[in-house]
């Protein structure tokens, strides 16, 4: 793992006995010794911490920042204003595939925060930085700034303990003040329960992280990996780019309209994209149950009977939540959205019912 990038946390991971693994180009925890089900029920019960310093960080800035963003990007960036986050796409402007899933950040019209994914974020920062209108700079700062997320119905008390805001609203972000150091805490994060995400210089990411668990000790929190970042968003149906959504799937396919601001004038794919929505895709993006006890992997095929492949598999796990398996599949637009389907898991063909995510109910916008 010598040629990975570490997150400024990286030592205290290995003091607290994580198991790490690559991803995105980063060495990243996995699981801790309490283990990937005990992560994911601190999340869903109490409280977890996890780091995901890999999240790509970009800035856009100068006259008309926030504007020329928003003919780039899928969602209608001017649909929110000053200290307010969206869930966005940046899609091919020639196949209208995604390129990356991202959070924006707009702090103002001359002044936006991009948060991409860790494999993507030079890919994203490229598209944007070529045809970038004079005075308007995009730089990478992913090596500047950590991402903390802390997740779960005790977060508050979490945050309160060191100060932190816990009243604004969901998708809004403040400014506050830590040790000396300016934190930007934001009501988001990919778990499906309330929470927060933590932008933190990196030279102070280690007292906060630190205080974090201290301040979390009464109420339960554990730190969490990759893998129960993998489950909890699962159980709540969030694509995964490269899985779920990839330059292969389309906002389309993946049933992500409502990320779309179809009447912007201007968006990269925008004209590939229409139309294929006038057109209705060919296959879509489907939530998967198992009736038994068969686990969905990726790439395995579904089936309407022995003989009749709909699609395949795009993410799938054990649900610690459901106690069964969960997933997302692209399957033929034709099959009815509740259909019973059979997934091949290693030769054996298990039954799985069609369905709508989430698979557990959301408390992530419950103040």
């Amino acid at each position: 793992m010598a040629d990975l990038l570490t997150s400024p946390l990286h030592d205290r991971h290995r003091a607290l006995g994580a198991k790490t693994a690559p991803f995105g180009g980063w060495e990243m925890p996995l699981e801790y010794p309490t283990g990937v089900v005990a992560e994911h029920t601190a999340v869903r019960t109490a409280v977890g911490v996890f780091d995901v310093s890999h999240l790509g960080k970009a800035e856009v800035t100068g006259p008309g920042a926030a504007a020329y963003v928003n003919a780039c990007l899928t969602n209608d960036l001017d649909r929110i204003g000053p200290g307010q986050a969206q869930y966005t796409l940046c899609c091919d402007d020639e196949s209208g595939g995604v390129v990356d899933d991202l959070i924006v950040y707009r702090y103002s019209d001359e002044r936006v925060l991009l948060v991409p994914n860790a494999a993507n974020t030079a890919e994203v920062v490229r598209r944007l930085a070529g045809p970038a209108p004079e005075g308007v700079e995009v730089v990478d700062r992913h090596r500047d700034l950590a991402v903390l997320a802390v997740q779960g119905p005790r977060s508050d008390e979490v945050m309160t303990a060191l100060g932190l805001p816990v009243d604004h609203d969901y998708m809004s972000f403040v400014e506050a003040t830590y040790d000396g150091a300016t934190v930007v805490v934001c009501r988001t994060g990919y778990t499906g329960e309330r929470g927060y995400e933590l932008l933190v210089p990196n030279e102070s990411a280690g007292a906060v992280w630190d205080a974090l668990l201290e301040a979390g000790a009464e109420h339960g929190i554990l730190p969490c990996g990759l893998g129960a970042r993998d489950t909890l968003r699962t159980e709540m149906g969030y694509p995964l780019h490269g899985q779920d959504i990839s330059l292969d799937v389309t906002p389309v396919q993946a049933r992500m309209a409502w990320a779309v601001g179809w009447d912007k004038p201007a968006f990269w794919g925008r004209d590939v994209l229409v139309r294929e929505r006038a057109d209705k895709p060919a296959r879509v993006l489907r939530g998967i149950v198992a009736t038994g006890r068969g686990i969905p992997r990726p790439g395995m095929s579904v089936s309407l009977s022995a003989d009749v492949l709909v699609g395949e598999v795009t993410s799938g796990t054990f649900s610690p939540t459901l106690r069964k398996g969960v997933g997302l599949a692209l399957v033929a637009a034709s099959v009815a959205p509740d259909a019973e389907v059979g997934v091949d898991i290693r030769g054996r063909r298990e039954i799985f019912q069609l369905t709508k995510p989430p698979f557990v109910d959301p408390s992530v916008k419950e103040s």
